[in-house]
């Protein structure tokens, strides 16, 4: 049985061996919206919980529209021009409007990789288009403390201007329960001392500190003091399926929109099943999300809750990349010298993570879990030194091995790794 699983941007074909039982779990039947352009100025025209657009333009004269950047796979095409196109309309002129990539603490978009992100040539030729850099200390406005501490230090182009607009895609996030609306803002566009104090693992080691959960994680809570300290945020969500078509857009207020759209993808990227499994083959997404083994996590996680205690986790992802950032290797580095259980009482210590450590931390967790294996023909072998996971050199030899070793020949796939999260009811 051949299985094309998401691999860089060709994809991956499988072929399993002959006995395998494979339970292939997708996203659930999305129906595509016919014409994303319209849809997008209807939602636009329809906003979620604040007043219609002739009253949110009224007397503004800028604006910053805070967009993803390369690791996720927003089609901006579709969202910039009539976002665009109606705050013109607005009377704010196109001088006067700035796109700003919310970075976080990755590295900076630019070049054609920033046209990329854009979606948009016209866009792109006619707008400003900047990164946000976390690092830069001045570059930010500082708004005071959440209740827990955490400094609320934003980039100051977003805080500053008149009309405050994030986009972003709605999806399973393995930290703060879904991307999108508050994420997009903090990590997105937040000083690196505000990110590193909510990577903590006093707080990302809580129990609801995972995929799909909203009420109640100490993640999703932050973000949303933070986007209330600030105030005014508008936001335009999107949600596309495994073919990346668009399935939802809505635009409002911050808050209300964004959780309409979780609530939404809730019915499609969360597929509960009545038994765990020994084997499973999982992705990291294909492009963009595997350009690197930072977010090649992202899909170890994701599948926690169906994988049997013991079992093995079997990952492609592309890794074109290679590690991710210099600080997320010296992470690794630190794990495969000292182990897991040294590496998290090390974490425990820390009032402030380090940049890029929590992805290992949630490596722990899929280890503590089972066994992970690696497919990738994007790391170098210096690289597989410091993965701290078995590298593979063929997916459908590591199942016919797992399966021996397991006594078990039912398997699951999941081929959108991350995007889709299995639940064990």
């Amino acid at each position: 049985m051949k299985v094309d699983l998401l691999y860089g941007q060709n994809g991956l074909q499988i072929d399993l061996p002959e006995g395998i039982n494979p339970t292939i779990i997708r996203k659930h039947a999305m129906t595509p919206l016919p014409d994303p352009s319209q849809a997008v100025k209807d939602a636009l025209e329809h906003p979620v919980e604040c007043p219609p657009l002739s009253q949110l333009f009224r007397g503004r004269r800028n604006a910053c529209i805070l967009i993803c950047d390369i690791t996720r796979p927003v089609p901006n095409g579709a969202l910039l021009p009539p976002l665009v196109d109606a705050l013109i309309s607005g009377g704010i002129s196109r001088e006067n409007i700035l796109i700003l990539v919310a970075t976080g603490l990755h590295r900076p978009n630019e070049g054609e990789e920033l046209r990329e992100i854009v979606g948009s040539n016209e866009i792109f030729d006619s707008i400003r288009v900047e990164n946000h850099f976390a690092r830069d200390k001045e570059a930010h406005v500082d708004l005071g403390e959440t209740s827990k501490g955490i400094p609320i230090m934003i980039d100051r182009r977003f805080v500053e201007a008149d009309l405050k607009i994030v986009t972003g895609l709605v999806e399973p996030h393995f930290m703060a329960g879904y991307s999108g609306g508050r994420k997009v803002v903090a990590p997105g566009v937040a000083y690196q001392d505000t990110i590193l104090k909510f990577h903590t693992a006093h707080i990302l080691e809580h129990c609801k500190s995972v995929n799909c959960v909203i009420e109640g994680n100490p993640l999703h809570n932050e973000q949303v003091e933070i986007i209330r300290a600030i105030g005014g945020i508008l936001s335009l969500n999107v949600v596309i399926d495994e073919e990346r078509h668009i399935g939802l857009v809505n635009f409002g207020e911050i808050e209300a929109s964004h959780l309409g759209a979780v609530e939404f993808m809730r019915n499609y990227a969360e597929v509960r099943m009545n038994r765990r499994f020994k084997t499973i083959i999982t992705t990291s997404a294909g492009y963009p999300l595997d350009k690197t083994y930072y977010q090649t996590v992202k899909g170890m996680v994701g599948v926690l809750d169906i994988l049997e205690p013991g079992g093995t986790i079997i990952i492609a992802s592309r890794c074109s990349e290679g590690m991710g950032s210099q600080e997320f290797v010296d992470a690794q580095r630190v794990l495969c010298e000292v182990g897991p259980d040294r590496f998290m009482s090390i974490l425990y210590t820390r009032e402030k993570a380090l940049i890029d450590e929590w992805q290992t931390e949630m490596l722990v967790k899929a280890l503590k879990k089972g066994t992970v294996q690696l497919y990738t023909t994007g790391l170098s072998q210096e690289d597989l030194k410091d993965i701290y996971v078995e590298s593979i050199s063929s997916v459908e030899e590591a199942v016919k091995a797992s399966v021996e070793v397991h006594g078990d020949r039912d398997i699951a796939i999941i081929p959108e790794g991350p995007y889709v999260i299995p639940l064990f009811v």
